[in-house]
């Protein structure tokens, strides 16, 4: 039953997978559209900054949800510690916990970065874009940025359904 189930999991997660890459495909046509009116209407070092922000969203945003990822799961096993436990993998665990911790704020200051300039970039369309149009790239930073999170959970989570079902299979005999 626990097999089944976690399978039935999966399957759901994986569903759920294919409706975030739907959207996401739905993202980029708007991103792409959203360019070429960009492209049209502003000088091209302004173009130049909005393309530079636009890729460096996706960057700095995955980079923040890689680093957090990884530093949960040192955190869990920092958690899962016991007497067993030998020093040297303690020790190891420490610094890697210090080292992800370090490059999580190095990345939050990244964020804080960029958004300083999704603020100037808003300012440049802001002279050329309509009301509308300049509604439609704000939510498009915001569904960009918010599909990317939703993936990364999606991924994490059928990462962890497919370790659980393959432990419980390999335990049956």
């Amino acid at each position: 039953e626990l097999i089944s189930s976690l399978r039935s999991k999966l399957q759901t997660l994986w569903e759920e997978r294919e409706l975030i890459l739907s959207e996401a495909r739905e993202c980029a046509e708007q991103g792409e559209e959203l360019e070429a009116t960009v492209r049209d209407v502003c000088k091209p070092n302004e173009f130049e900054r909005y393309l530079m922000f636009i890729g460096d969203l996706e960057k700095v945003v995955s980079l923040l949800l890689c680093l957090s990822s990884r530093l949960a799961r040192v955190q869990n096993a920092i958690r899962r510690i016991d007497g067993n436990t030998d020093a040297e993998e303690k020790q190891s665990l420490h610094e890697r916990h210090k080292l992800l911790s370090r490059q999580r704020e190095d990345a939050k200051d990244l964020k804080e970065n960029l958004d300083r300039r999704e603020r100037v970039v808003s300012g440049i369309l802001a002279k050329y874009l309509t009301e509308q149009q300049l509604r439609d790239y704000r939510r498009f930073v915001q569904v960009k940025t918010s599909l990317l999170i939703e993936q990364k959970d999606l991924e994490e989570q059928i990462k962890f359904f497919k370790e659980q079902l393959e432990n419980l299979e390999k335990s049956i005999p």
